[in-house]
């Protein structure tokens, strides 16, 4: 095993926040696995960055009417923030429009295409001759073949979920002018993947078979029985890394292609900051390449982007990508289109300084093998049952009676009790899980030592022993005091936060993980520790609801069929409806209130009789545009003076999209006066 780490996450996509789905599958369980080689005194290498090239970029810019380096630059900053708030620790989290990217990425090219890696192809694409482009498979679409959804796109139907391409759609039409595009000849450059079979079976297959997740070499293993085929490294497109070949102009590197070049990129930007070589670290066999995906990434983690390494020649490959499944939330798939997710950033804000929770409860239920959900009301047990209610509550118990007995102070202890043997027992485990990428188990291991050591207490009982047995009592708070640290120890991968509150409360600094395997005693007899603080705090069933209500309100917005819709009002019973007496009627007479610009004083003809109606339609319609306008009227609404006029009753109205008002009338403009409605 290496001793150095070159970790990778896989680079978010700048086009919109992060969600916890992104943080249980990718940046959490990465983050943990990074601190904690950190810890084993490991030279690591932890990159990151935003992903700021492709289509859905481009497609949101344009329908927000703003270039693609505007909303790049909006979310990237976004994106950085919400990882930097929730302790992820990149030692560099870049952007794929930083200029050593663009270099990077266009070098790696022209190697390539020096030593005829590629292939030149001309095919015919479908082209938009109102924009003047080539169209983008997402930019196209038309009926799904498979299952006749009339809008599915030109590289997916995301209704039946198959994969398609433009040629398969029926009646395709560009997304950018409505017309049906034509087939135009152009040229792009081809990685030709089914050149590095033999050496994808040799690495992955045989040479990864005992050592990688089952659903990672499982779905490579898919991909290669299936057989690969070229695939175009190049776009015709105009926003992206420009190919650098003479007669490239209007393309671009394939998305897929400069996004892991990313990896490389970002890391010569924090070596030359921080005085490395990154060469070290990515075309050393002293270097172990570790990449941190969800499981829609495995092809291009484990076929197209080690390919195009070999084709280059001097780059090692990843020693692993624990790829991880999806996280569901409350039942339902995560989906930022419906915004149905909880967003990193609105976390934070609504849950300030308790970032360690979220981390915990995402680890907890981390979907490391298969797809795994997330609910409210777990990760309020979480909390309440697990952090507060056996993790706090074990510190607190110490901290607090370390206090109350011997004025903070360590009290003495024999150094060669054979509990402590369970902190040494605890941090292997937690070693071993992490080097095996078991985040649920490892974390379970850190549990179970704070839960040995609210036993332990529980049995000692030092609150009563202190009476008539002093010793007993000291060296049981002396074994507390060394669980207690080695907690705050090795907590710091998981809960940094919490883990640094612990440092300060013991007034200690961190050690490395191998004194914690191996030393019995943490800190020292007659150490003084500071005060002490609650590390976590009991979440209350009102906070959870508004969570809940939140993620309704979502579900209800998702149904409307149209976006500007106000909510539904309370509901009412039928009773309460059959009193409200609705009519037709017609405005016969209009004028100005005084003194209000938005009054119309109106005389109205009920069929039941003629009365005023005071209406602020004042600022959508003149006097005389309402006179003989036909009008719905409630006519049994209490009568209320309005500018010292009694009104008596009033009309229905509703408000188009422009602000105007507009009157709810009947179909039928010679309905008779005083005609009920419903």
């Amino acid at each position: 095993m290496s001793n150095r780490k070159m970790i990778t996450a896989a680079l978010p996509y700048a086009n919109g926040p992060v969600h916890i789905g992104h943080l249980a599958g990718v940046y959490i369980p990465a983050d943990v696995y990074a601190r904690f080689q950190r810890r084993t005194g490991k030279e690591v290498a932890f990159i990151c960055g935003s992903d700021e090239h492709g289509i859905p970029i481009t497609i949101r810019a344009k329908k927000e009417g703003v270039t693609p380096q505007d909303i790049v630059d909006k979310y990237h900053e976004i994106i950085k923030k919400s990882f930097s708030d929730l302790g992820i620790s990149f030692d560099e989290y870049s952007r794929t429009t930083s200029k050593k990217h663009y270099e990077t990425s266009q070098d790696f090219f022209k190697v390539l295409y020096e030593k005829g890696k590629f292939i030149e192809e001309i095919s015919e694409q479908y082209f938009d001759e109102q924009a003047g482009e080539f169209l983008a498979d997402r930019y196209i679409v038309g009926t799904c073949p498979n299952c006749g959804n009339e809008n599915a796109y030109g590289d997916q139907c995301e209704r039946c979920g198959s994969t398609l391409s433009p040629s398969e759609l029926i009646n395709p039409k560009s997304m950018l002018s409505g017309n049906v595009p034509i087939l135009k000849e152009t040229k792009n450059w081809y990685l030709p993947l089914n050149e590095y079979e033999s050496f994808l079976n040799e690495w992955i297959i045989e040479g990864h078979k005992d050592d990688w997740k089952p659903n990672v070499y499982g779905q490579v293993k898919s991909w290669l029985n299936d057989g690969l085929k070229p695939r175009a490294m190049t776009r015709d497109l105009n926003w992206g890394v420009p190919v650098p070949l003479p007669g490239a102009e209007g393309k671009v590197l394939y998305v897929w292609f400069d996004a892991p070049i990313g990896y490389i990129s970002f890391t010569k930007e924090w070596a030359e900051k921080n005085g490395k070589d990154w060469k070290d670290y990515w075309q050393s066999e002293d270097s172990d390449l570790v990449h941190f995906i969800g499981k829609d990434n495995i092809v291009f983690h484990c076929i197209i982007f080690p390919s195009m390494m070999k084709a280059h020649g001097d780059f090692i490959m990843p020693a692993n990508v624990p790829a991880f499944e999806f996280l569901n939330l409350e039942n339902d798939k995560i989906s930022t289109s419906r915004n149905w997710a909880v967003w990193a950033h609105e976390y934070v804000e609504d849950f300030p300084g308790q970032q360690d929770v979220l981390r915990y409860a995402l680890l907890s239920s981390a979907p490391e093998t298969k797809d795994n959900n997330f609910t409210w009301k777990d990760f309020q047990t979480k909390n309440n049952s697990e952090l507060v209610g056996i993790f706090g509550n074990f510190i607190n118990r110490v901290a607090v009676l370390i206090h109350k007995y011997y004025d903070g102070v360590v009290p003495q202890g024999d150094v060669n009790a054979p509990e402590l043997n369970e902190i040494n027992k605890s941090a292997k485990e937690i070693a071993g899980f992490l080097e095996n990428y078991e985040f649920r188990n490892s974390l379970s291991a850190l549990m179970n030592l704070a839960r040995f050591g609210n036993q332990y207490l529980q049995t000692e009982e030092p609150w009563k022993t202190i009476k008539d047995n002093p010793e007993k009592a000291a060296h049981s708070l002396f074994v507390g005091a060394q669980i207690a640290v080695a907690l705050a120890q090795l907590c710091e991968p998981f809960m940094p936060f919490s883990s640094e509150k612990l440092l300060n409360m013991f007034n200690i600094e961190k050690q490395s993980w191998t004194d914690i395997e191996t030393k019995s005693v943490l800190i020292e007899t007659g150490h003084k520790i500071n005060e002490s603080s609650l590390l976590f705090s009991k979440i209350e069933d009102d906070v959870i609801e508004a969570q809940i209500q939140k993620l309704e309100q979502t579900k209800q917005n998702n149904k409307k069929t149209n976006p500007n819709a106000n909510p539904m009002k309370d509901e009412i019973t039928f009773d309460d409806f059959t009193k409200i007496d609705l009519r037709t009627a017609t405005i016969v007479e209009a004028e100005k209130v005084e003194k209000a610009d938005k009054l119309l004083k109106l005389t109205v003809d009920t069929g039941v009789d003629v009365r005023t109606v005071v209406s602020g339609i004042a600022e959508s319609f003149t006097p005389e545009e309402v006179i003989g306008k036909q009008v719905m009227i409630l006519l049994n609404l209490a009568p209320r003076k309005i500018r010292g006029i009694e009104s008596q009753g009033m009309l229905l109205l509703t408000t188009k999209p422009d602000g105007k008002l507009s009157f709810v009338t009947p179909d039928d403009s010679n309905v008779e006066n005083g005609i009920e409605i419903g």
